[in-house]
């Protein structure tokens, strides 16, 4: 592709699921015009993740009304603060539900520290016990924080039927390698594609492609050359053209295998 035609949108060419977004958050275009657009570039399928008690209902709502949107309900390490037994009990009885197809985004983040640390833990414990419960995969968020995402995993991996993802995958090698040996996959977004992001990319060479999964966390990280616009599910495939690029894949190919991951992952 020449540059001119990288700067337009292009349709994946194979059907193509965006893992992880937050389709609640989107404000330049309707949630209707942002489903349209994205189906007609192929996107097959949107996973959008709720992230505080506020919007468990929204992300949920949207599953629920449209058919190629599937959600995930779990509270944010920002959000830890405000967990209680209200936000616990409407978790667990939609864990039960096939559009809600894992509990997240859930784990730790010590960059920020918008919660207490004990209190991050704590809830992150909580979410992981209800995944175990009701078999479903997790979503999993960790930034300056990979020791004791690991020692926290190390206490459940093993009953997590399902495993799940490490979604925007930023963070350490020995993160990485403890995510893989258990079976989770790392998820990377529009981060690959900025010119200071080595250290993702690094990451990324040594994650088997049957570990990868693809997604945009829109509205944030928009990848080049769209970066400074919000972001949306129909960049995902500047996402995948770069990934492909990086693992030396046929776009086509690596597509179909990325979708197989998260069909594996997501139970669509």
């Amino acid at each position: 592709m020449t540059n001119k035609k990288k700067r337009e949108l292009f349709k994946a060419p194979a059907p193509i699921i965006e893992t992880h977004c937050h389709l609640d958050y989107l404000k330049e275009l309707s949630t209707e015009e942002i489903i349209n657009k994205s189906k007609d570039l192929n996107i097959q399928k949107i996973v959008t993740i709720s992230v505080e008690p506020k919007n468990l209902d929204t992300a949920y709502s949207l599953a629920q009304t449209h058919e190629n949107v599937y959600c995930t309900q779990g509270v944010h390490p920002h959000e830890a603060k405000f967990w209680d037994e209200a936000t616990a009990l409407k978790i667990q009885e939609r864990a039960k539900e096939n559009k809600v197809v894992a509990i997240g985004e859930i784990g730790l983040d010590f960059h920020y520290n918008h919660s207490p640390k004990d209190k991050q833990i704590e809830v992150f414990e909580k979410q992981l016990k209800l995944a175990i419960k009701y078999e479903k995969p997790v979503v999993i968020h960790s930034r300056d924080a990979d020791e004791d995402t690991i020692n926290v995993l190390k206490k459940y991996s093993s009953q997590l039927s399902h495993k799940g993802v490490i979604h925007s995958f930023t963070s350490g090698k020995e993160l990485a390698k403890f995510a893989l040996r258990e079976g989770f996959y790392l998820g990377f977004n529009g981060i690959i594609t900025f010119k200071s992001a080595e250290n993702v990319r690094k990451i990324l060479e040594i994650t088997p492609i049957e570990k990868i999964l693809i997604e945009t966390d829109a509205p944030f990280l928009t990848p080049v050359p769209y970066r400074g616009r919000e972001n949306a599910p129909f960049y995902l495939p500047f996402v995948a053209e770069r990934i492909a690029q990086e693992k030396g894949y046929e776009l086509e190919s690596f597509i179909n295998i990325t979708t197989q991951n998260a069909i594996d992952l997501f139970k669509f």
